[in-house]
């Protein structure tokens, strides 16, 4: 561990941002996260001989909200271009596919079809998958709901012709549900990084060192298996 590391936490404890609306990267179960980011995290407070702190979201665009509140230390975020003026990215240590769940029936049958006119997509406040659309969506009407599970909510009451999700949260929540169908084909696929707060944050090299090793021994494919 670089001297650099160990200045990441703020104070005695490692406070870290976990989403746990992004059901790819982490899985909270009986009180308990798992997942590639809370192994991280573990990780990571393990270097730094501190015990961690965890601060839960339900959305990506919550916790980039917070980046300059100073509620947490570090925080793990889709890479994007927009967040770069608030915070730092160290390299991705993942990737994860996003993708539409539709109303079964409704004669949408891949992610192509989607952006048509009288189409109206719903999507999570914030999120990666949110901003993709923005700047991608030509035809299609898009409409912004809370975190991923508010927004699969609403689309199962009836808002909505698609909802827009990371995959593996989608197949979590519509699990058993006839009415709706996920969609085979990618929206976007998202790169996923650790985070500090500030744009050009000094630490981010010694946390993009720590990812680095991470993902050279081993311990991200096997968190992710």
């Amino acid at each position: 561990m670089t001297p650099e590391l160990s200045a990441v936490a703020a104070g005695p404890k490692l406070r870290v941002a976990i989403n746990t609306g992004n059901r790819a990267l982490v899985q909270l179960q009986d009180g308990v996260l798992g997942g590639v980011s809370p192994a991280l995290a573990r990780r990571l407070a393990a270097a730094l001989g501190l015990e961690m702190e965890v601060v839960i979201y339900e959305g990506a665009g919550k916790v980039f909200q917070d980046a300059g509140k100073d509620v947490w230390d570090v925080a793990f975020l889709a890479v994007d271009a927009l967040r770069a003026k608030a915070v730092s990215f160290t390299r991705p240590y993942h990737t994860i596919e996003a993708t539409y769940a539709v109303r079964a029936g409704g004669g949408i049958m891949d992610v192509e079809a989607v952006d048509r006119a009288g189409v109206t997509v719903l999507t999570s406040t914030g999120s990666a998958y949110d901003m993709h659309l923005t700047a991608n969506l030509k035809n299609a009407a898009l409409e912004r709901s809370g975190t991923p599970p508010d927004s699969f909510a609403e689309f199962r009451d009836g808002r909505g012709d698609v909802v827009a999700g990371v995959r593996a949260s989608l197949e979590r929540f519509f699990k058993d549900d006839p009415a709706v169908q996920i969609l085979p084909g990618v929206l976007t696929k998202v790169e996923q990084a650790m985070v500090l707060p500030g744009a050009q944050n000094p630490l981010i090299g010694a946390l993009d060192a720590f990812v680095a090793e991470a993902i050279a021994d081993g311990f991200v494919a096997r968190e992710t298996a």
